[in-house]
């Protein structure tokens, strides 16, 4: 029995030791940086499902942006009155040019342009991947 018990220990303790490599080498291939994008943002009441798979939920702080990884948290900054609100990417999007994040309509109103429907954003946060800058400097 204590040699079953042993064996079970070194069992656990390997597969432990095989997580942690996995992770470390993860960590290694994805380092997380640091992103400021600015550009024109845009708000949408969406039905039906994401391109996570998730169900749209106008009401919710969420967003849509062409390359950061679904599950990341951005801040939002509307530069035209300072407001600020940080939401969950859970879509693609825009598709529209010159845009750099679609919002849900939740977020607009947090940062009050819902009835003017685009306004100049800056949107910053970190990421697991390096995203490609589509925005314009912030200045």
């Amino acid at each position: 029995m204590r040699q079953s018990n042993l064996a079970r220990r070194l069992r656990r303790a390997a597969i432990c030791a095989f997580a942690l490599s996995c992770l470390s080498a993860q960590a290694q291939a994805s380092p997380v940086t640091a992103f400021k994008q600015c550009g024109k943002a845009s708000w949408y009441k969406l039905g039906g499902t994401t391109a996570s798979g998730e169900r749209a939920n106008p009401n919710g702080l969420t967003a849509a942006h062409r390359t950061l990884p679904f599950g990341t948290l951005v801040t939002v900054t509307n530069l035209s009155n300072g407001k600020s609100v940080t939401v969950r990417i859970n879509d693609r999007g825009p598709f529209t040019g010159g845009r750099v994040i679609d919002l849900t309509w939740a977020a607009a109103k947090s940062l009050g342009f819902v009835s003017k429907g685009i306004t100049r954003v800056q949107v910053s946060g970190l990421a697991v991947e390096a995203s490609s800058s589509s925005g314009k400097s912030c200045g």
